[in-house]
């Protein structure tokens, strides 16, 4: 059998996984930890069901694990800005904007607008319908436009990408960029939970060229396996054997090819056959 590092190393730990009886779930988003891990996860799930997409989503609710230092500069920025520069800023925007995803300003001061966010993810999602739920890859590059409002956070939009995607995997598998083009050179970085995308839009204005969001895989140089469900695992196992037989049989059709050729050389050298 043919074998390799990286997939051994999967399918073992999958396995392992799989092996485990699940012993704590939540009840709101369906996180599945160990019970000696209970004490330090935190989670700002809602058990009342994902935000709608089409519409602004809620007042936004931080995480206790949020990084504060760029949320804190965010929100010190933002409570610089009086009600008549937001004003001023949206009708900057909205002069700018060339097409007619323009932001709207309320009286509360809350604004709402429309951001696009382009999916570079590498592994499958889960998609919700079936049994257990199916394994997609969502198309590389492709863009999404979100209508959100000033108070929705970074989680939030997350989420309700998800959702407009039917994606039944957690939220916290997943991060928001924002890339940044300064002197011909292309930044990306990744946004805190807390931090609030339409406040970023606003500020670096309509075109996507200077600021674009970007939704990706948590880089956290080892698979989080216990963020996933069992049928997602199951899936993943299922892949992987399925892409092994591939390889094997690629392997052994190429292995009996260099036989035939071997055997026609050697019976038209007069050797043995």
């Amino acid at each position: 059998m043919v074998c390799w590092s990286g997939m051994g190393a999967a399918i073992c730990k999958l396995s392992v996984k799989l092996s485990r009886q699940v012993k704590r779930r939540s009840s709101g988003c369906k996180y599945t930890c160990h019970p000696e891990c209970r004490e330090r996860v935190s989670l700002d799930c809602h058990p009342g069901g994902p935000v709608a997409v089409d519409t602004p989503l809620r007042q936004d609710h931080l995480n206790n694990n949020t990084p504060a230092i760029d949320v804190e500069q965010e929100r010190e920025l933002r409570t610089h800005l009086s009600r008549e520069e937001i004003r001023q800023k949206v009708e900057l925007y909205n002069s700018s904007s060339k097409d007619h995803l323009k932001m709207t300003l309320n009286p509360s001061g809350v604004y709402t607008g429309f951001i696009k966010v382009q999916l570079e993810l590498r592994r499958p999602v889960t998609v919700r319908g079936g049994q257990g739920g199916e394994a997609f890859y969502l198309p590389q590059g492709a863009i999404n436009t979100l209508h959100i409002s000033s108070n929705n956070t970074v989680r939030q939009v997350i989420q309700a990408l998800l959702t407009k995607f039917t994606v039944a995997d957690n939220p916290a598998k997943y991060a928001l960029y924002k890339r940044c083009c300064r002197d011909e050179q292309e930044y990306m970085c990744k946004l805190s939970e807390g931090e609030h995308p339409l406040f970023l839009r606003l500020l670096a204005g309509p075109n996507t060229d200077m600021l674009g969001f970007v939704l990706r895989e948590q880089q956290t140089g080892e698979v989080m396996w216990d963020a996933f469900s069992i049928p997602e695992l199951s899936n993943f196992l299922r892949m992987l054997e399925k892409e092994e037989t591939e390889r094997v049989c690629s392997v052994t059709r190429r292995y009996d090819n260099y036989r035939l050729k071997l055997q026609e050389a050697m019976r038209a050298a007069g050797g043995p056959g």
